[in-house]
């Protein structure tokens, strides 16, 4: 599926900021010159310097011509300042506002252990699950007895039947939150609740594939080098979790593991054919899985998965569950007794004595990601917190901390966006009165939540224990599973929430036809009440625009405003926007992100659609904030200068190479660096930013992407 949900990822590669003449006159003047002593700081020490209403001056290198290389022109001295900390694998705005947020959240919780909570209340539940986080005597303590259920449960297993029923009981709602075609876990399948493609009245359980410990199915069946690296580091990672836990012959069965997870892979279906909507909507009556995708024992999977009164389940990749299916029965029972006994480590090591933590951060987050040093325990524990009561710290957080005013104040930039938009397609000379028609709809009942959502979780059935790390979350794992199961028979809220207001981020839920806009994303540099209003629209605004784009793009085209699979374009529309989609593609394709590694044009075509839609129309929504008025002139630059100025600015970040090799292979998005550079395809840049041809980034009029 081509998105059913979007994550916003800012990241870029390490550039060198190549000499060049003197920037042409429209260009603002240079910043003055850093003292010896700015140059020499870190970058947690360096304070960007913000002027002209906003923009980071101190950050720019204006000895790059912004038509060679905008990003470096409006970032390059950010880049050369701001190395990437030892326990990160990147750095970007996001990290800097996350930054901000994950202060806050920690002020929180001070103010909360000061307070002596009353038992049984959410600020208790807080509280003592951070507690039990940072409790690491009695973590060494336990040991692996909060696992002692689970390794028994797997011991146990004696068949297919047994197999199957145990699969069944870890199905879990592992899938990203922002991307529901991708699980963030090692179960062999996933478990989504959404509306369904055809009906949007009633939810329906999605069944993902799964089953690796890599991050995708490309690190197991390629052939480069690099990539039999990670499989050679990840052999050795499996072997010695298994023998600290005192498995025999821990060698020998964890070449077992991979040999299965190297078949998991193959049966797997491709990231692309994963995002493919038509190829996900093929819903199935429970009780013809036996017959459909046979090897396993459905009626005990799926009654231990709580599943048994559904009649019907679609998988979204369907050939994979096939595949998937058959393993189970065509794999030796005892491979997947230790394929399970692994992951059960491995995704409890975090919360185990610190030999098995310690391994696991070496692994995934060395030498997957490149990050030298594994972040505070303190950072670690807030992460969980975040992750596991989520809506009890945001209620906290939007309470003390996105006043009203500033919600007001997104509104209208919302609205104003919505206007343009809608304003866009009438002005479209090849859209269809048709297919414009159902487009006005689709805005006229797009339900965009800002700040916060409007109803709460209910976490009072969930047993949270200040001397218990491993087992509250593995219970906040379990009330998570329930509580997605619970929408099974229940009304669609189009209201819900996938983010959590603390939450870095932004989102598009075609199915819901809503967009999601947590308060934590609606701080400076990306929103600032006091900024001006060329900074806030090239830069919250251009997210916005790209959120609302996403209901009118290859994937939004797909789902009507109901959020019903159900094509609102005329086949002469289509086309055209097709066309105009394969020149991004092959734009992104041409990107050489490390020697030999190019982006997938395809791959994240429905991402970068939205940056060039995005800002577009938040381009347009700026120049009618206006009110027809002339923007002023702040420290020599326009208005439209500061727009693009700030967009680019909201994009800037670096990532280390495995984890932007990472990026590249499994994710939807094109690194921040690339993104930045969506501008060449907007013909106001030119106005503002005069290149010619020869530039890197000039496109020929012709050549310029335009879509809305």
């Amino acid at each position: 599926m081509r998105k059913p949900l979007c994550i916003l990822i800012a990241a870029a590669l390490t550039i060198a900021t190549a000499q060049a003449a003197p920037p042409p006159a429209t260009t603002p003047a240079s910043p003055a010159p850093a003292s010896t002593a700015a140059a020499a700081t870190s970058s947690l020490d360096w304070t960007p310097v913000h002027e002209a209403g906003g923009i980071d001056l101190n950050g720019m290198d204006v000895r790059v011509k912004p038509g060679d290389d905008f990003d470096a022109y409006a970032n390059g001295r950010w880049e050369q300042l701001t190395p990437i900390p030892a326990d990160r694998s990147s750095i970007s705005v996001f990290y800097l506002i996350f930054q901000r947020a994950e202060q806050r959240n920690a002020d929180l919780l001070k103010e909360l252990a000061a307070s002596h909570p009353a038992a049984g209340t959410d600020a208790r539940r807080i509280a003592d699950y951070y507690a039990a986080y940072m409790d690491e005597a009695a973590i060494e303590k336990a040991g692996l007895t909060p696992l002692t259920p689970t390794l028994a449960n797997i011991d146990a297993i004696a068949n297919v039947h047994d197999l199957s029923r145990a699969l069944g009981e870890q199905l879990r709602a592992d899938v990203d939150p922002v991307n529901a075609t991708h699980l963030y876990t090692d179960h062999l399948f996933g478990l989504f609740v959404a509306q369904a493609m055809e009906d949007p009245a009633h939810n329906m359980p999605y069944l993902l594939q799964g089953g690796l410990g890599l991050p995708s199915r490309d690190y197991y069946l390629s052939n480069d080098a690099t990539m039999a690296g990670y499989r050679t580091k990840y052999l050795a990672y499996i072997a010695d979790l298994l023998t600290l836990a005192g498995v025999k012959d821990a060698q020998g069965r964890a070449q077992g593991i991979l040999d299965l997870e190297t078949k998991i892979a193959t049966a797997q279906a491709s990231i692309v054919d994963s995002e493919d909507v038509h190829k996900a909507n093929h819903p199935w009556l429970r009780d013809t899985f036996a017959t459909r995708a046979p090897g396993m024992d459905w009626d005990g999977f799926f009654k231990a998965a709580g599943l048994d009164r559904e009649q019907v389940v679609t998988p979204w990749q369907a050939d994979a569950v096939r595949g998937l299916s058959a393993l189970v029965a065509s794999q030796a029972l005892q491979t997947w007794k230790d394929w399970m006994l692994f992951h059960a480590l491995d995704d409890a090591a975090p919360l185990l004595p610190s030999g098995y933590a310690q391994l696991h951060f070496q692994f995934h987050g060395h030498t997957l990601s490149g990050t030298p040093e594994q972040s505070p325990r303190w950072k670690r524990a807030l992460a969980a917190v975040n992750a596991d009561l989520g809506d009890a710290v945001g209620k906290l957080y939007v309470a003390k901390y996105f006043p009203p005013a500033s919600k007001a104040q997104v509104q209208q930039m919302v609205g104003n966006i919505e206007a343009a938009f809608d304003a866009r397609i009438d002005a479209l000379d090849w859209m269809s009165p048709a297919t414009k028609a159902r487009a006005h709809e689709k805005i006229a009942t797009l339900k965009v939540g800002v700040g916060y959502p409007e109803t709460w979780r209910d976490y009072s059935t969930l047993t949270i224990k200040p001397d218990d790390a491993l087992g509250n979350h593995l219970r906040a794992s379990e009330y998570e599973y329930r509580h997605q199961l619970a929408k099974l028979g229940a009304q669609v809220d189009r209201g819900e929430w996938w983010m959590t207001p603390q939450t870095v981020n932004a989102v598009n839920l075609p199915l819901q036809n809503a967009l999601n806009f947590p308060a934590a994303i609606l701080d400076a540099p990306f929103f600032d009440p006091q900024a001006d209003a060329a900074v806030n629209y090239g830069s919250i605004g251009s997210i916005i625009g790209h959120e609302i784009s996403h209901s009118f793009d290859s994937s939004g085209a797909e789902f009507d405003a109901q959020g019903r699979l159900a094509n609102w374009w005329t086949p002469a529309d289509m086309q055209h926007f097709q066309d105009a989609t394969r020149k991004l593609a092959a734009q992104y394709d041409a990107y050489e992100v490390l020697p030999g590694l190019h982006i997938n044009g395809e791959q994240t075509l429905a991402e970068n659609i939205a940056d060039v839609a995005g800002l577009m129309v938040a381009w347009v929504a700026y120049q009618k904030s206006l009110g027809g008025q002339p923007a002023p002139v702040i420290d020599g630059m326009t208005g439209a200068q500061r727009f693009f100025l700030a967009y680019a600015q909201s994009r800037r970040g670096k990532l280390r190479d495995a984890a932007l090799r990472q990026q590249i292979l499994t994710d939807g998005h094109s690194p921040g660096r690339w993104r930045a550079q969506t501008v060449r395809n907007l013909d106001a840049w030119y106005d503002a930013f005069p290149s010619k041809p020869g530039q890197a980034l000039y496109l020929a009029p012709a050549d310029r992407v335009h879509i809305w």
